[in-house]
């Protein structure tokens, strides 16, 4: 089972990975709203902003989040290390229920190109 230190430094890859991007990805990461990522199976969320095409996390806390973010994802430790390690595909995780993501319709328009 992945750690919480493990599961924060596959945020910071990730993040460090979408701020490399280029193109359609670079435009889908460039939103400006606030984020939060559960992980089930630690009861841990780490909440925080998607902006300038990084992921910023501003707050660790044990259970739900404290507030509502505008993009909520919902996943196992390791499938968060799977999924940035590219051992997991998005596509698949998301349709076996595996990874929940919640956002607006617009906002999954756009992120579409991030998965």
């Amino acid at each position: 089972m992945a750690t919480t230190q493990e599961c924060r430094a596959a945020l910071d890859r990730l993040s460090d990975s979408m701020a490399g991007a280029d193109g359609d990805v670079r435009a889908a990461a460039a939103l400006d709203r606030s984020l939060s990522c559960r992980i089930t199976d630690l009861d841990v969320t780490f909440s925080g902003r998607l902006r300038d095409g990084r992921i910023q996390v501003l707050d660790t806390r044990q259970g739900p989040p404290a507030e509502k973010a505008q993009i909520r994802l919902s996943l196992t430790g390791d499938d968060l290390v799977a999924l940035v390690d590219g051992r997991l595909h998005f596509a698949k995780a998301w349709a076996s229920g595996r990874v929940r993501l919640e956002a607006s319709f617009r906002d999954l328009l756009r992120l579409r190109t991030l998965l």
